[in-house]
């Protein structure tokens, strides 16, 4: 039997808890440790799925720390899942730091131990084909800087001819949406998806001001959004 340790990385549902793979849930019921963000939410998840795993928390805060303890126990021959609280980890999440950290030990030699990503379910996707928009060729640049920087991000995405992915938190949602009316020219249509795969799951679609309007209207500013602004025509 091989010692060589393995670092999964295992993506898991946005919302709707059926939206996961028989690999996931087997590599979570094999593994010796599940790294997430929030012990608590990943905790929901594993019970309805009746796993019982020792869990430690994996976020900006810990990562450097955190990361020298896994490199250890894959180098023990230790089984390691990687989750974030939805989605693929990795993703505008914390998780791309171990990631990158421990393939940066394997190409040194200093590390015996094997990567695989179990795939899944991603907003950024299911955004994508909600929206109906062309994907031969789109742009992912996750949340915007919240201050220094992001004029410069704004004026690079009305610059911009491709499609554009932007994730939002509920807290700015609204303010993206007025920059964008600054920013991008009326015509150019936006799509805002939110609450993917849950009960209250809405895309709206049309001018930054149109939703804009929408979305304050049906007072629909909570949850996890993922903007779209579609290629020029």
């Amino acid at each position: 039997m091989s010692n060589t340790g393995t670092l999964s990385i295992v993506a898991t549902p946005i919302g709707n808890l059926e939206d996961i793979t028989l690999r996931a849930i087997r590599t979570l019921k094999e593994a010796d440790l599940v790294l997430c963000e929030d012990t608590r939410v990943t905790s929901k998840l594993l019970a309805h799925y009746e796993i019982s795993k020792k869990l430690m928390r994996f976020d900006a805060h810990a990562e450097r720390k955190t990361t020298d303890h896994v490199i250890e126990l894959l180098g023990e021959g230790k089984k390691v899942a990687l989750v974030s609280d939805a989605g693929t980890p990795a993703i505008s999440d914390p998780g791309a730091f171990l990631v990158h950290a421990v393939r940066a030990a394997l190409l040194e030699d200093t590390l015996d131990a094997h990567i695989e990503v179990i795939p899944g379910p991603s907003s950024l996707t299911a955004a994508l084909s909600l929206a109906g928009v062309v994907t031969d060729d789109f742009v992912y640049m996750g949340f915007l800087p919240h201050k220094k920087g992001r004029q410069t991000a704004l004026k690079a995405i009305a610059a911009e001819e491709r499609t554009v992915v932007l994730f939002e938190s509920p807290h700015r949602i609204m303010k993206l949406l007025i920059e964008l009316q600054t920013y991008i020219p009326a015509e150019r249509t936006v799509s805002v998806a939110k609450e993917l795969t849950k009960i209250h799951e809405a895309v709206y679609q049309g001018s930054a001001a149109a939703i804009h309007e929408a979305i304050q209207k049906d007072a629909s500013d909570k949850g996890e959004f993922v903007v779209i602004v579609h290629a020029l025509p």
